[in-house]
């Protein structure tokens, strides 16, 4: 079994240390390619019209100049541009919770998502702050890793990866949740402004917005919290929206 591992905080990490011990467990076939540094909220920015760099840090460990879903190009399109892809991307362990509105922001869960486009299944962790990286930590993250590979079948399809929310406190139990609404970037500090020139900051936070059975009722209450997210569904319109539509634009209509 190949794993490849990526995060959003930078290749040096505790998070990224924490996920590498645990699929240390299940397998010593293990791959990291990571940012040199911390991205946050880098979205699914790719680097496109400039050189980027892969730096060799360990066997099959390397750091990038770029973003974190650049890491799951890189991979792909370099290291194992000659056979051998993964069978597994992880994402993270992000230093944070990632929920709600956090799914099109993330760094960390734009690299599962970047992987999901490549039909590589994938899962980004993130955590809420103030967890540890003791024996059990490792133990508890590589058994959930392990459950959720052997039963691969009831989550993996086209276009899905999932997000995994864990608690401060690990072993936990785990919870199937809906996505919430909790929305960063929702206010900002003005430093300066004289009319015609705003000096302006988006003030971190969030306004932990939670309501029963959704990601942050589950990290609150100490639970694991697990949702799927698939690109490739959509949201299909209703089948008679085009024929009203097109009966609005001709000529007459």
């Amino acid at each position: 079994m190949r794993i490849l591992i990526a995060n959003d905080d930078g290749i040096d990490a505790p998070g990224i240390a924490l996920l590498r011990r645990a699929a240390a467990r299940l397998t010593s076939d293990i791959w990291v390619v990571a940012p040199e540094r911390k991205w946050t909220a880098a979205s699914h920015h790719l680097s496109f019209d400039r050189d980027l760099t892969l730096t060799r840090r360990a066997e099959q460990v390397y750091a990038l100049d770029g973003t974190p879903a650049d890491c799951v190009v890189a991979a792909m399109t370099v290291l194992f541009r000659d056979g051998g892809r993964p069978d597994l991307v992880l994402s993270g362990v992000n230093d944070g919770r990632n929920a709600a509105e956090d799914a099109a922001y993330s760094g960390t869960l734009s690299i599962a998502r970047e992987a999901s486009f490549w039909n590589i299944p994938a899962i980004g962790f993130s955590r809420s702050k103030g967890g540890s990286a003791e024996e059990q930590d490792v133990t508890a993250l590589a058994a959930l890793i392990d459950a959720l590979w052997q039963r691969g079948a009831a989550w993996q399809r086209e276009g899905s990866f999932l997000s995994v929310n864990l608690p401060k406190e690990l072993p936990a139990e785990i919870g199937l949740a809906s996505i919430g609404r909790d929305k960063i970037a929702g206010a900002a500090d003005i430093g300066a402004d004289d009319g015609g020139r705003i000096v302006w900051r988006i003030r971190r936070g969030r306004p932990h917005t939670s309501r029963p059975g959704d990601e942050n009722s589950f990290i609150d209450a100490g639970r694991i919290a697990i949702v799927r997210h698939c690109w490739s569904d959509g949201a299909p319109l209703d089948g008679g929206l085009a024929a009203e539509l097109n009966a609005a634009l001709a000529p007459g209509g």
